[in-house]
């Protein structure tokens, strides 16, 4: 921690945390970052760099150019929040109700802009893109920032999330696939309507539904080989609207999640299937809509072996985590990935002393000590790839 209160002084860290909280105060849902947008770009304009605001609707892209010959590095951050009514009790708590950042955008935001003061005070040997996407939260602003040229003559981009998993100081990274598939599924169930009195008679759509719910789950623990991580999960299950009549009509919705493209389609497949047998054996009528979701983030090998390397001269080899699995949590930076080169890392956020709260939860916090280690870090990452590019 030495060396991160050596590259980020308390007057840099104060400026963090506050822009941090004034987005926390404000939180703003995909596409409508407005303020966010207008905070980012006079940040971008009091420390002397060039932006372009309104990139796919709400972004703003930041651009440090030393030389227009030189390589490119990007450093992408999201800032959209969740339709999440905050509880955390913070003085600084969201303003806007049903709205709040509860997965760390804010902060995200912060580190980049404090990375950018940085890179701005003390040049790199090369040229920085900063990317402030909107969308991130399903919407998958990542594609049109890229189709409005976001990454135009960029070699190698890095992006972040802060993590309430890991302690303050340490960094995780994994080579190779990060997270997982995020596609999204819904099935309407139609049967016949009839008296609770008398089943005999109707079609009860509340009974098929509750046969596809176990039914799926059998999918994964008994048609999946167990040695790929894969999830179904239904998080939304609406039917009938009175106590004593059967109900005629079921909508469910889930998503399934996995990191192997042969298994998303064998689980797509198996979900037809189990909904087609149970219509046949309930005399209804299902049908299965699917919506394709985020692909999985894959973490090219050498700039993830620059992002280990820096991450081990900052915090030490000790709080430099090597994440052994993938998440199976989405995150559309895999657009920038497909794309371009690039790593996509976690900074350790926990609150010690507190209750650890996930992401997307209404009292989810982080330690702001973050935002110091991850404009550091992200700094530096930017500096170390840029010397590599430039002797290549």
């Amino acid at each position: 921690m030495n060396r991160v209160r050596k590259l980020v002084s308390d007057e840099l860290f104060e400026w963090m945390r506050d822009i941090r909280r004034a987005i926390h105060q404000w939180p703003e849902l995909g596409y409508k970052e407005e303020k966010t947008a207008e905070l980012i770009s006079a940040s971008l304009k009091k420390l002397g760099i060039k932006y372009q605001a309104g990139i796919a609707q709400t972004g703003v892209i930041g651009r440090l150019i030393i030389d227009e010959k030189a390589p490119t590095v990007a450093l992408r951050a999201d800032m959209d929040a969740l339709p999440i009514t905050e509880d955390t009790g913070l003085p600084f708590a969201s303003q806007n109700p049903g709205v709040m950042h509860a997965c760390g955008h804010d902060g995200h935001v912060a580190l980049i802009l404090g990375a950018a003061a940085l890179l701005k005070k003390d040049p790199p040997p090369g040229n920085v893109i900063f990317i402030f996407q909107p969308a991130e939260e399903g919407e998958g602003g990542a594609k049109p920032m890229i189709e409005q040229g976001a990454l135009d003559g960029v070699n190698i981009i890095f992006g972040s999330h802060i993590e309430s998993h890991y302690q303050v100081g340490e960094i995780g990274i994994k080579t190779g696939v990060h997270t997982s598939y995020t596609d999204y599924f819904e099935i309407r169930v139609t049967g016949k309507g009839g008296h609770a009195a008398r089943p005999h008679e109707a079609v009860d759509a509340v009974i098929i539904s509750s046969q596809l719910v176990t039914n799926l789950q059998t999918i994964i623990s008994r048609e999946i080989d167990p040695v790929y991580p894969a999830v179904i999960t239904i998080g939304y299950l609406r039917s009938g609207s009175v106590y004593n009549a059967i109900a005629d009509k079921a909508v469910l919705k889930g998503t399934i999640r996995t990191t192997d493209e042969l298994v998303r389609a064998q689980i797509s497949d198996k979900i037809r299937r189990t909904a087609s047998s149970l219509a046949v054996l309930n005399d209804a009528e299902i049908k299965v809509i699917f919506k394709p979701g985020y692909p999985p983030v894959i973490n090219e090998e050498t700039t993830t072996k620059f992002a280990i390397s820096v991450a081990e001269k900052l915090v030490g080899r000790e709080k430099t985590i090597a994440i052994p699995f993938p998440s199976l949590g989405g995150e559309d930076f895999s657009y920038f990935l497909q794309q371009i080169p690039g790593c996509f890392v976690r900074f350790g956020a926990a609150k010690e002393g507190h209750e650890m709260m996930s992401s997307h939860s209404p009292k989810f916090d982080f330690d702001e000590e973050v935002l110091r280690i991850g404009a550091a870090y992200m700094s530096q990452l930017t500096r170390y790839t840029l010397k590599k590019l430039r002797k290549d």
